[in-house]
């Protein structure tokens, strides 16, 4: 691979569950040799709870979530190492807000929000934000298929909820680019060239504000 230059500090890989995300951050910093940062999710004892029963585990989950996302970043975000070019991570903080807002009742986010606040002026904001995109028939045909046991009960009402509250984030920001990547049903894992023509969105410069890209199959 002909490695394109990136100039970006911190990209953040955000996406749905069942996106490819995190695949693609392992290999994107295989390749560069770079910082990485991925969510332990499976280090969450709440979130089988909250898949069966979401409007009781919803606030013990987010705030689980929340305080182990922001210990990760603090720890490993001042560890850069004298070769590593930039940092990648499979999740971007604001997750932690999106997440609550969907899931918590008015009061609990109320709360939620505050505690959200003081952490977050803390953790960096991404200098590039990538958002992978897919309709939900293919993610929850990928949750399917790589088998996890916390994940069997994921609805198609609960993925359209999640990408909803991406997309009303979207439409607020203004400091930061937003590269929205809809990758369809491309598998960027067994297809090196989808693989190189997303590294090579990912390299370019953008303005702030949202950027939309759609790749054929």
């Amino acid at each position: 691979m002909n490695k394109p230059d990136i100039t970006y500090d911190y990209i953040a890989i955000e996406g749905n569950i069942g996106t490819g995300k995190t695949s693609f951050c392992k290999k994107l910093a295989y390749e560069y040799n770079t910082g990485l940062i991925l969510e332990q999710f499976a280090d969450n004892p709440f979130l089988p709870l909250f898949y069966k029963d979401p409007q009781r585990y919803a606030f013990t989950v987010e705030l689980f979530f929340m305080t182990e996302r922001y210990k990760q970043m603090q720890s490993q975000m001042t560890t850069k190492g004298l070769f590593q070019d930039f940092f990648l991570s499979d999740y971007a903080f604001i997750k932690t807000l999106l997440f609550a807002r969907k899931n918590l009742g008015e009061e609990e986010f109320k709360l939620f929000q505050m505690l959200y606040s003081v952490m977050a002026k803390n953790v960096p904001s991404p200098s590039l934000f990538v958002y992978f995109h897919r309709d939900v028939d293919y993610l929850l045909k990928n949750i399917e298929k790589r088998g996890r046991e916390i994940e069997v009960d994921i609805k198609a009402d609960y993925l359209k909820k999640v990408q909803d509250s991406y997309f009303e984030y979207f439409r607020n920001v203004t400091n930061i680019p937003i590269l929205i990547i809809d990758l369809k049903e491309l598998d960027f894992i067994a297809d090196p060239n989808a693989f190189e023509v997303i590294v090579g969105l990912i390299s370019k410069p953008y303005r702030p504000g949202v950027h939309r890209i759609s790749l054929n199959t």
